[in-house]
């Protein structure tokens, strides 16, 4: 994207390049139980070592809080790393000082060096002067291909970027011009489909879609919120009543600006939440006393697909439903099966990502089928709510 700097901009060969990647994996008895963001880094690190570059990985792992521990040293990762690169990666025991400095001279270009844990030292979350500059003195280049860390502030996602000339990665940039298709210049009309447990958690998301989509699709126990809000009684099912003022704010805000609200016409209602437990369909407004919504019915999955027919591009975030346990994933897996056969034909641009929703699309089998899917969680989220994220604004042009 031409807003932003690449690593089309950037003269990598004999260089010494920070490369600040996300290798906060799902990690467990010393595997690595899901390498989606290992995968992610793969091509910045192969391009940058390609052209000559010296690489020199930068990363968190985990939340330690005072200092090293071993059950969060990224030198548990180097084997995994250079499993799936296809070639050497050395490992240096600090992220700063003589250990690192000793580890980057002996470097050869097209090398590739793991640093240890930028948390470890307590000047990487609070974006301390002289922890930046410690790690400055390392690099001639940073390049950030972290856009999960992107809403963090800290020293290796946004403060290297002020010292040093800064370039967003491959996967940093897929993911910038993902979002930015999805609800920076979108084609239009465009649908977000937004669900999940609570309203609580995406007030600010909420705002700021019904400025930003000509439909807003509301699934998961947040429908309910907005059901109640509007005098449908919900039984026993997940909702927080105390915000039924929020919600006809945010209805009355649709309105106002010409965004359709869409909630469920009819759901899916059993009296206890359990795999394999007793369910009805009925309209919204048939929820028995005792009855509790744990998923959209097969009318409202129909109203879904309609509009998603109608549309150019859609923005997914959380589940219709309890798609955990079945039979309450149908409206999820429908309705994603459906936007994902109509990306297929070329006709939506999908674009997804936060929570649950990876785990909602990989369950619905259409992960691969969706334009881009973002495992970024948090900096997705803020994304959409409109929020600016430090260390994507440090890197336009």
């Amino acid at each position: 994207m031409t807003a932003f700097k690449t690593l089309d901009d950037a003269a990598v060969a004999g260089k010494r390049v920070l490369t600040r990647v996300d290798l906060n994996v799902p990690f467990d008895n010393g595997v690595v139980t899901d390498d989606t963001r290992i995968q992610a880094v793969l091509p910045t690190i192969k391009e940058i070592s390609d052209k000559g570059g010296k690489v020199i990985l930068l990363a968190h792992f985990g939340r330690p809080k005072d200092g090293p521990e071993a059950k969060y040293s990224l030198k548990q990762l180097v084997g995994a790393v250079a499993e799936r690169l296809g070639r050497p990666v050395a490992f240096a025991d600090d992220c700063i000082g003589p250990t690192a400095a000793a580890a980057i001279a002996a470097l050869k270009n097209g090398d590739v060096l793991l640093l240890e844990n930028t948390r470890f030292h307590k000047g990487e979350e609070k974006n301390a002067a002289d922890f930046v500059a410690e790690l400055a003195k390392l690099g001639d280049i940073f390049v950030n291909d972290a856009f999960a860390t992107a809403h963090r502030a800290h020293a290796s996602t946004e403060g290297l970027a002020h010292h040093l000339p800064a370039f967003a990665g491959r996967c940093m940039q897929r993911e910038i011009e993902a979002l930015e298709a999805a609800l920076g210049a979108p084609r239009r009309p465009v649908v977000a489909v937004v669900g999940g447990a609570k309203v609580s958690s995406k007030i600010d998301l909420l705002e700021n879609l019904v400025s930003k989509v000509d439909v807003l699709v509301i699934g998961g126990g947040m429908a309910n919120t907005f059901l109640a809000a509007k005098g449908v009684a919900v039984g026993k099912s997940l909702c927080e009543h105390d915000l039924a003022p929020t919600a006809l704010r945010i209805l009355k805000k649709a309105a106002d600006v010409g965004c359709e609200i869409v909630l469920p016409i009819d759901v899916v209602v059993a009296k206890e939440f359990k795999a394999g437990a007793a369910s009805v369909t009925v309209p919204v407004n048939q929820v028995a006393e005792d009855g509790m919504i744990l998923d959209a019915g097969p009318a409202s999955v129909a109203a879904i697909a309609v509009k998603l027919d109608k549309a150019q591009t859609l923005v997914w975030n959380g589940p219709l439903g309890a798609f955990e346990i079945a039979p309450f994933d149908a409206a999820t897996v429908a309705a994603a099966r459906h936007a994902a056969g109509l990306t297929k034909a070329g006709k939506l641009l999908t674009v997804a990502g936060g929570g649950d929703t990876v785990s909602a699309l990989n369950h619905a089998g259409v992960a691969d089928d969706f334009t881009y899917i973002s495992t970024a969680g948090g900096a997705f989220l803020e994304w959409m709510e409109g929020k600016p994220l430090p260390g994507v604004e440090i890197l336009r042009k």
